[in-house]
């Protein structure tokens, strides 16, 4: 693990053993994959140093100095603050983690909204005294629940955000389809685009964005005639799972957009678990989300155990 503390708007490195083959300049570009004009940003403002002096960028780093970046610089908040009853599962200095409910968005559609999960989060920050603006690595629709994962300052968000597109940030879904699925496990390799019939559905097309899931059945519930499956996902494309387990013939139950029954008042979809290794301090990291719904869509199955 990577020693690291808050030291007012500075974080503070304490240099490992497995830096020391590392460049300043290397750190960033190649370790941590920096945007170069977030690099460019923090060499001209002056915002990293060492040992409390300006660095040679292009020296190898010695263990136990102590690197300082100013990464937690008041910023205004995007959003307007808003208490909302959410769920915190992870935090530390760099990100965090909420269970997102039913019937809220991740982020604001529309100027002045407020009853979103990024203004519950900006409301977090602000009531610890942390003027820092939250960014959304990724998001749920409104109305599936489980983790989503917020960076609180730019380092962070572009190290999370090319973590995301290179799958280093693995989520696991649990889902509930109508009808008895047959295969036991197996993936759909699938493109997907916009229903140019209809404003909000998704549908599988040729023409659409490249899109692979993954399943596997956990429970056939044969009295029910559902199936209860875990998901993962190789792309991140609006309504993916409910887009491709429809068109298998499984809609989500209670999904009606995608042709699934009326049997619960939301689509049985969760977020239930997500793990990947903290890019600052080396650390795994796996938060698991326990389920909200009441009545309970998820019978009978621990969300720890996935």
């Amino acid at each position: 693990m990577i020693a690291t503390r808050k030291k007012g708007q500075w974080c503070e490195f304490t240099v490992p053993v497995q830096w020391t083959t590392f460049t300043l300049d290397f750190l960033l570009r190649s370790v941590w994959k920096a945007p170069k004009k977030l690099m460019h940003a923090l060499r001209m403002e002056k915002k990293i140093q060492i040992n409390g002096e300006p660095p040679n960028w292009n020296k190898q780093l010695i263990t136990g100095d102590k690197l300082q970046i100013k990464l937690f610089q008041p910023e205004a908040y995007q959003v307007s603050p808003t208490f909302l009853d959410v769920e915190l599962l992870y935090e530390d200095d760099h990100l965090m983690i909420f269970n997102k409910p039913a019937n809220m968005d991740t982020h604001p559609n529309e100027p002045g909204e407020k009853n979103t999960l990024l203004n519950a989060a900006a409301f977090h920050l602000e009531a610890k005294g942390e003027s820092l603006n939250p960014r959304h690595i990724h998001r749920l629709d409104r109305d599936t629940t489980g983790t989503v994962l917020f960076a609180k300052h730019a380092l962070i968000g572009a190290i999370l955000d090319r973590m995301l597109e290179e799958r280093k940030i693995k989520r696991t879904y649990l889902a509930m389809t109508d009808g008895l699925m047959m295969k036991s496990k197996g993936t759909i390799n699938k493109p997907i685009g916009r229903d140019r019939h209809h404003p909000v559905r998704r549908r599988v097309s040729q023409t659409g964005q490249p899109a692979i899931t993954h399943f596997e059945v956990i429970q056939r519930l044969h009295k029910e005639k559902r199936t209860l499956i875990r998901c993962s996902l190789d792309t991140g494309r609006t309504h993916q799972i409910r887009v491709h387990l429809s068109d298998l013939g499984y809609p989500l139950s209670g999904d009606v957009l995608y042709g699934g029954s009326n049997v619960f008042k939301r689509q049985a979809l969760h977020a239930v678990k997500i793990e990947f290794i903290h890019p600052f301090t080396g650390e795994t990291i796996v938060c698991h989300a326990p389920f909200q719904d009441q009545p309970p869509i998820f019978r009978d199955i621990d969300p720890y155990s996935l």
